[in-house]
Formats: structure tokens, C-alpha cells, sequence
């Protein structure tokens, strides 16, 4: 904590990694956003700063944080929720050029998280994306890689460990994506508001 401070005191942006909130008390924030995308709340409280805003389905405006922003792609995509909650999460993600569940990559199994590819790289279908454990991954669809785990990381069996782009060279995976881009768009908007 220490050095996020001494860090914003030069004037550069600190960016601490406390998934447990054991530092919220000293860093006492003016806004906090739970960005977690666990689809349920894992123990925000509105109490937790003057502004609390959290992102998608399993918060209530009012209740649990004081604004929830919508994730769900479509119209109301990045709507500023002051009352009540997001739309519920489905379990199938978005389409992209007719392809929604297809896209996302889950582990098969519980293990560790291993692979060689990098976000940006193009796969086809069957192609092995990466390991969990001894396990081979392959790709759902062919595609250009937009979201993949970092290696080593421990995973249970059904979580999100890759994301596939169908659009191919088409897509730009050295950009944030359009939706992340309209739900920063809201949080900003929010604060600024604030």
C-alpha cells in the first residue's frame, strides 16, 4: 500500500491487486468498482466507499453498491443501473458474426493452466490451444485467439480459460473490445457524475 501511494504522489497511476479488500480501510477510496465479473456479488457492500459501482448481474442498485452498470450485450448494454439490478446472466455469451457459446474456450478439467499460443494467434478448429494438466485443449471454432489465461495459473473444470474471435485477421486484439469500451464508457460517466 505503501508504494501505490508513493506512486500517486509522483503523479503516475497505482493499480493494487487486493482481491480480498484487506487494504479498503487504509486506502479508505472515494469510489470502488467491483469488477470482478463473477456474475454474483462475493461481498460488496454499498457501505464499502461513498460511490460504490458494480458491473453486471447479482447486484441491486441501492441494495449491495449504489450503481450497476449492464454487461449484457445489446441495447442496453452500458446503461447506468440506478435502481434495481442488470439483466440476469444467461450462461451464452454474445454473438459474434453467429457465433456466441462456440467462442468461448472452458477448462475440460480441474489443473494447471499451461499454453503456447498468445493472444493474437489465429487457430482453426481441432487446433490444441493449451493443457490443463495433461489434458489437450483444442479450439472451438477457427478464429483469431482475443482472450487466453496467463500460464500457470490453477483452473477448475468449466471456467473460462480462452475467448476465439471468428472475424479473424479482422479483428483487432490489441485493442479493449467494443463492449469493454461502452462498460468503461459507463463507469467513467458514473464517477464523473458523481
Amino acid at each position: 500500500v505503501k508504494h501505490a501511494f508513493s506512486l500517486i504522489e509522483e503523479g503516475k497511476i497505482a493499480v493494487l491487486i487486493d482481491p480480498n479488500l484487506e487494504t479498503l480501510e487504509l486506502i479508505d477510496p472515494v469510489c470502488l468498482v467491483d469488477a470482478i465479473m463473477a456474475k454474483q456479488n462475493l461481498g460488496t457492500k454499498i457501505e464499502d466507499a461513498p460511490l460504490v459501482i458494480a458491473l453486471g448481474p447479482g447486484f441491486t442498485a441501492q441494495v449491495d453498491c449504489d450503481l450497476v452498470i449492464e454487461t449484457k450485450r445489446g441495447h442496453s448494454l452500458g446503461r447506468i443501473i440506478r435502481e434495481g439490478s442488470a439483466e440476469s446472466n444467461t450462461g451464452i455469451p454474445g454473438l459474434v458474426e453467429g457465433f456466441g457459446r462456440e467462442r468461448v474456450v472452458h477448462s475440460p478439467c480441474d489443473g494447471i493452466f499451461e499454453s503456447k499460443m498468445g493472444i493474437g494467434s489465429l487457430v482453426e478448429t481441432g487446433d490444441v490451444i493449451a493443457t490443463v494438466g495433461t489434458t489437450e485443449v483444442q479450439a472451438t471454432i477457427s478464429g483469431k485467439l482475443r482472450g487466453l489465461l496467463n500460464n500457470g495459473l490453477t483452473v477448475t473444470k468449466g471456467f473460462k480459460i480462452a475467448d476465439i474471435d471468428p472475424r479473424r485477421e479482422k479483428a483487432d486484439h490489441t485493442t479493449i473490445s467494443d463492449k469493454a469500451l461502452c462498460i468503461g464508457g459507463a463507469v467513467l460517466a458514473a464517477v464523473d457524475g458523481f
